[in-house]
Order: C-alpha cells, then sequence, then structure tokens
C-alpha cells in the first residue's frame, strides 16, 4: 500500500469524536481516506457505539483498528446511554460529564499506543494538555462548517477575546458578529438561540459548549474543519484570523457506501423500501428525515404530517419519536394521518438506510433539519433541499444555505419558530415541483461537483498527511 501525504513513514493517528453519530461518522469518514494512505487509525469510542459504526471493509479492516473505552457511570445519566441518540436533549449534558471521565483511560492508552497525532471533538478540551505531556500532536476536527465556527468566535472567558465585543443575550447572536468583516447573513433566528443559550451559558453542573469548543481550539496544535477552500474561503481566514494557528480544511468528506447486505434484517429493510420507491414516479418523493438528534415537538409534528397531507406528493417519512428509554415526551402522528396517505407516504419509526434512498430516482427532495452530513449526502444525490432547523449549528447552517441558494427555509415566526401546514405544503412543492424552485434543483447539481469530485478530496487530505508529517512533536 502507497503511503502518501509525503513523508514516507506510516503515521499513527488516534481518533477520538463526541458521542453523537453526526460526529462519529465524519471522523470515520476522513479515517478510512487517512488508512487508504497507508497510515494507521485507532478510533476510540465507547463499546456500544463502535458496535452501531458502519462495518469496514476487509482492505481497511487491518489499517484502522477500534477501541473501546467503557463510558464510566455519572449521575443522572440513563444506564446504557452512550450516545445522544440515547438520551433526552436535557440530559446530554450528563453524557458530556460522562465523557470527560474518559480523561484518565484515555491518557493511558495514549501512553500505551504512543500515536503521533490525536484527533480530538468540541467537548474534549481537557485532552491537548493530557496529549502533549506524552509528547502527541494534537488536532481539533471540527465536522462543523468554517461558518459555524466563524461566527461563534472565542469563548468569553479566553485572553483572545481582548479584540472581540462579548455577547450576552439571546438577541446579540441574531446579528453577524462584529469580527466578520463581509457583509453575510449567517446568524441565528431567535428561536433558533433560544432552543440552544444554555450551550452557550453553562450551569452549575457544567461547562458551555462554548467554553469547550473555544478552549479545545486554543489548545490545540491545528484546527482541521470539514470545508473546503472552493466553498467558504471567507470564513476559513476568519477562523484563522481568531485563533491564530493553522486552519486546514480537509474536504466536505461524503459518506461512502456502506453495505448492508452483511445484516439481514437491514437488507431485508432495504428491499421493502427498495420495491416501494421503484413503484413512485420519477423525483416525485420527499424523503423526510431530521437526524439521529433532533426530534420535534408534538405541535411541530402534528403541522409536518398535515403539511404532507396538503401538500399531495408521495413521501418516505423517517420519524423519530423517541430520544432513549428515558425521553418520557413520546410523540405522535395525528389521528387518521397514516390511513389518509397509505398509499402515497411511509413512516418509518426504525432503521432506514439513508444514503440508499437519497439515491433512488424517485426521491425529488429532501426536508432536513441542515445537519451537515444531511446536506452533504443530499448533494452526492443532487436532492434539493428543504430546511427545517431544530438545535446546534443547524441555523447558521441554514443561513450558509439559503444565502448560497442551496437551500430553502420553511416559513417560521422568528420568536417562537412556529410554523404551519400550509407553509409545509408550500415549501414542498415550490422545491420539488414548482417553477420558482427551479433555482434550488439546479444550485444543489451545480454543487455536486464542488462537493463530491474525488480528486479534489484526495489532493485535501493529501494536504492535510503532509501537514500532519512535517509538524508532528517529536517524542519525550
Amino acid at each position: 500500500m502507497a503511503i502518501n501525504g509525503e513523508g514516507g513513514k506510516p503515521l499513527h493517528i488516534v481518533m477520538f469524536p463526541w458521542l453523537a453519530f453526526g460526529h462519529m461518522i465524519p471522523y470515520l469518514e476522513l479515517s478510512k481516506l487517512i488508512a487508504l494512505k497507508g497510515h494507521k487509525v485507532s478510533f476510540v469510542s465507547t463499546p456500544t457505539n463502535i458496535d452501531r459504526l458502519p462495518k469496514l471493509s476487509a482492505s481497511l479492516a487491518s489499517q484502522i483498528s477500534f477501541v473501546k473505552l467503557p463510558l464510566p457511570h455519572v449521575k443522572n445519566l440513563p444506564e446504557n446511554a452512550e450516545a445522544t441518540i440515547d438520551v433526552p436533549y436535557d440530559r446530554v449534558k450528563y453524557l458530556k460529564l460522562a465523557h470527560d471521565a474518559l480523561q484518565e483511560s484515555m491518557a493511558k492508552f495514549l501512553e500505551d499506543s504512543c500515536p503521533d497525532w490525536v484527533f480530538l471533538d468540541f467537548d474534549a478540551y481537557w485532552l491537548p494538555p493530557v496529549a502533549s505531556k506524552l509528547g502527541v500532536s494534537t488536532a481539533y476536527f471540527s465536522i462543523y462548517i468554517a461558518a459555524f465556527l466563524g461566527f461563534l468566535g472565542p469563548d468569553p472567558s479566553s485572553s483572545l477575546m481582548v479584540d472581540y465585543d462579548e455577547r450576552k443575550r439571546p438577541e446579540d447572536f441574531t446579528v453577524p458578529p462584529k469580527w466578520v468583516p463581509f457583509e453575510s447573513s449567517v446568524a441565528f433566528r431567535l428561536f433558533e438561540i433560544f432552543r440552544v443559550f444554555d450551550g452557550v451559558t453553562g450551569d452549575e453542573e457544567n461547562v458551555s459548549d462554548t467554553f469547550r469548543l473555544a478552549s479545545t481550539i486554543e489548545r490545540c496544535d491545528v484546527l482541521a474543519v470539514r470545508s473546503c477552500e472552493e466553498f467558504e474561503p471567507e470564513w476559513l481566514k476568519v477562523v484563522e484570523d481568531i485563533y491564530r494557528k493553522p486552519v486546514i480544511p480537509v474536504g466536505q468528506l461524503p459518506t461512502t457506501a456502506y453495505n448492508v447486505e452483511d445484516d439481514d434484517s437491514k437488507n431485508g429493510a432495504w428491499e421493502v423500501i427498495k420495491g416501494w420507491l421503484d413503484r413512485q414516479a420519477r423525483g416525485s418523493v420527499v424523503y423526510i428525515a431530521f437526524g439521529s438528534e433532533a426530534k420535534p415537538s408534538q405541535a411541530e409534528l402534528t403541522e409536518i404530517a398535515l403539511g404532507l397531507e396538503l401538500s399531495g406528493l408521495p413521501f418516505f417519512w423517517v420519524l423519530r419519536t423517541r430520544r432513549g428509554e428515558a425521553d418520557t415526551e413520546l410523540t405522535q402522528l395525528p389521528e387518521g394521518f397514516e390511513e389518509l396517505t397509505k398509499d402515497r407516504g411511509i413512516v418509518c419509526t426504525t432503521w432506514a438506510p439513508q444514503l440508499n434512498i437519497l439515491s433512488h430516482d424517485s426521491v425529488g427532495g429532501f426536508l432536513t433539519h441542515s445537519g451537515w452530513s444531511s446536506v452533504v449526502e443530499a448533494i452526492q444525490f443532487e436532492k434539493p433541499l428543504v430546511l427545517l432547523t431544530f438545535l446546534a449549528d443547524q441555523g447558521l447552517n441554514a443561513r450558509v444555505l439559503e444565502e448560497k441558494k442551496m437551500g430553502y427555509s420553511i416559513p417560521r415566526d422568528d420568536r417562537d419558530g412556529w410554523f404551519t401546514r400550509d407553509s409545509v405544503a408550500h415549501s414542498l412543492k415550490l422545491v420539488i415541483v414548482e417553477e420558482g424552485g427551479k433555482i434550488y434543483r439546479d444550485k444543489i447539481k451545480e454543487m455536486k461537483g464542488l462537493f463530491c469530485d474525488k480528486a479534489k478530496q484526495e489532493a485535501y487530505v493529501n494536504n492535510l498527511l503532509k501537514f500532519l508529517h512535517n509538524h508532528k512533536k517529536l517524542k519525550p
């Protein structure tokens, strides 16, 4: 196997993603690309999460080893919860505290394995000092795009804040910050920041997400970003100016195909789904999925369902009604909805192969939460985007997509995020069927070359590896 990225000797790189599948999957995709260049990767997570990841091909299995670190028990964290998919939103902070408690076992693993680099996520702000003592270089690998990092800026407690204005109220996050030197509409809407403001402020039990993120970036040696120069060069420059350290785009990391044939139950489920999709007209089906974390409220769920009914379009809806066993707020479809739509729609409450579904010719559009992995997968298969945000980075992602005419957001009330069944129906028909939505359909096709070009993606990985070779620490 050829060693690429210059430097000759294979590197040993440790991956340590946050306990969310929207983070673990991009970390795994980058791991695959690095392993294909002949380097060794150790992918560290908890036992259940590793068991739930897509299986590797035989050619990659020899280069990527999975390291299972048991998650310490933390008060108020539901038993057997190891990822955000397993817990309601208000319990995620305890998952972070449990991940923090891996510090000792992570330090021992690094000491025993002597890697060259560790790639860590936003939450593991404690890891760079640990790694540095052991002579291990650190990279924060951001699954968030540069626009998100640039908009957030440094933490208020940081020494870097000398040059920046502190934002204290939710309203302060609804306009672009003063340190962005160009015209931009990228900012949270009021309802979006209200929903995640606890992540900005923290509480007595936990440090804030903004502190974790900014501290991680400040303490690591380099910042690797899921982005590319062709897409957001101005935001990459903002991030570099804020943190005054190397910022390396690693490409958009389009998801590589996974094989469900090794799993009889998943293979059987896909055959049923494919059979239904095969019977639908080309480009007519709305695919609806909101990722592993977003769960619409009962009121939101009702409006989405009745909007689908009003649209008259065939649909395939992957619906999460519960976030783990500790989630007591179960949601349900409006009475009679499934009977009314049984001839043109499927509601799936179990596993569904998103990549396979999006690749099908009958799918004409994607109603999504704006999670970046879902955005990239939609672009892979040229599916236009209708946007409905819920949490985290989704609002800022949506602004970027709106600004570039890559997606259309369902109209909502700025203060509480309320939307109606009529706005759902109108938005779906506009983007998938009507002439007025042609700009969104065309733009997604145009972006495929930028996001999914294999040669460009390979060049980004080679550039990353060249940097890693040239800047790794000398062992003590």
